[in-house]
């Protein structure tokens, strides 16, 4: 939905795709928010790095500090392909919102 304007948070939460709406709750895939596949291959792929660090129970900080990074990264990239969206970023381990 590239024209549709909508509310966005990335975050690596547990059992989660990266990205989930803001407004309407619950976990969105690549081909439901219109992003590329490129995008969408690297979203997954950090989730997936992101529910690793969770199961050592977050307790490598400088993981956690790269993790947040590339997340931030991600959003920005998100927001690029997603003009219309507002796109904020969660830090899972921390459990708070992370501005850029």
């Amino acid at each position: 939905m590239p024209n549709k304007a909508r509310y966005l948070v990335v975050d690596g939460c547990l059992s989660g795709t990266g990205v989930r709406d803001a407004v309407e709750g619950g976990y969105l895939t690549p081909s439901v928010i219109g992003i590329s596949d490129g995008l969408g291959d690297e979203i997954s792929a950090w989730q997936k790095r992101y529910e690793l660090a969770h199961f050592r129970l977050y307790t490598d900080s400088a993981e956690v500090d790269k993790l947040d990074a590339e997340g931030l990264a991600l959003r920005q990239k998100l927001s690029v392909e997603l003009a219309q969206a507002k796109v904020q970023y969660f830090s899972s381990a921390k459990m708070r919102l992370v501005l850029p």
